[in-house]
């Protein structure tokens, strides 16, 4: 028995408030940030750029957490970069750390007791330090060789209290270097293919159609064959067409589901008529080596489910919708 719909009450009213009013706070704190940026994320970038190593990121608790993020955002994006947890660091993990490498340190306070251990340590091994801390005074503040501010006026809670917007500005602050590294290496999407070969975003920057349509059987027929031939070719490969092809192999046409529904709707008599009375010339068509994600593209815009492949001009096989469903394009 379906379940009567759950009125709004005005608790449930004030709860939607106040989602809205967390969102605004934390779009708020990114705006003030963006206005403070200056030349000190400038230098930053620099500091990275010409670092023949990589960029370890560290933090505690709640930055660790940011740090994590913002790693995995930097690797993806081509610059290699490491998670290093600043409690773990001063118990062995500093040794991580090569001479060529550049730390990101995370702190809102700049003060806990791990990164003013941890700092001092770093500076013997002359690693530059970049710091993304809300208190420029702070011990971190202080012997950062770059200094990105992370100030937020309030958190996002009503307390005043909980890493809100502190933590998405840190967070955000990591995107931002991670995406002015990207256009500062002149990072192109066949880059980012490398990065993202398995699931649906790597597979529409690198998947081609010569992946998929091999594994599909060719149907073909001539334009002199009967309907009921093309009617079979179409029904044993299961792909809802047919090519027609001329005995030397060009392609003179295709004939579709779509195609052999008009034919019975018109009275013609399939045992007798031919291919070339129903078939449709000039079908659209796609290189092997276009993009699958031309193929699909072609295919939504034609409303159609399949596209004859050709290399070099000369047809090959069929990729159709199913294929790019199953890789989880569409």
């Amino acid at each position: 028995m379906r379940k009567a719909a759950i009125e709004p009450t005005p608790h449930m009213e004030s709860i939607e408030n106040l989602a809205k009013k967390v969102l605004l706070k934390e779009a708020s704190a990114l705006q003030d940030a963006a206005i403070r940026i200056d030349a000190q994320f400038a230098k930053a970038v620099s500091l990275i750029l010409a670092s023949s190593g990589r960029v370890s990121v560290s933090g505690i608790g709640k930055s660790a957490l940011v740090a994590q993020k913002i790693v995995a955002t930097m690797n993806s994006t081509g610059q290699p970069a490491f998670f290093m947890h600043a409690a773990d660091a001063i118990h062995g993990d500093l040794g991580m750390l090569q001479a060529t490498d550049v730390l990101l340190l995370l702190s809102q306070s700049g003060n806990t007791p791990e990164v003013k251990a941890l700092i001092p340590l770093v500076k013997q091994l002359n690693i530059p330090i970049i710091a993304i801390t809300g208190n420029a005074q702070s011990y971190l503040g202080t012997h950062a060789t770059a200094i990105i501010s992370s100030f937020v006026a309030e958190e996002a809670d009503p307390l005043n209290l909980a890493p809100t917007s502190s933590t998405t500005l840190a967070m955000a602050l990591g995107d931002a270097l991670a995406i002015a590294l990207l256009v500062s290496r002149g990072f192109q999407k066949e880059d980012f293919a490398r990065f993202h070969p398995g699931g649906a975003l790597g597979k529409r920057l690198h998947l081609k159609v010569s992946d998929l349509y091999p594994s599909n059987a060719f149907p073909k027929v001539e334009a002199t064959d009967s309907i009921e031939k093309a009617i079979l070719e179409i029904t044993t490969h299961r792909l809802g067409a047919t090519a027609v092809l001329s005995a030397s192999g060009t392609l003179q046409g295709i004939v579709t589901d779509g195609d052999l529904r008009r034919m019975l709707a018109n009275g013609l008599d399939f045992h007798t008529e031919k291919v070339a009375n129903i078939m449709t010339k000039n079908p659209k068509t796609i290189a092997a080596d276009a993009m699958a994600t031309e193929a699909l593209s072609l295919m939504q815009n034609k409303n159609i489910t399949q596209l004859l492949v050709e290399e070099n001009g000369v047809p090959v096989g069929f990729i159709h919708l199913h294929d790019l469903l199953r890789e989880g394009l569409v």
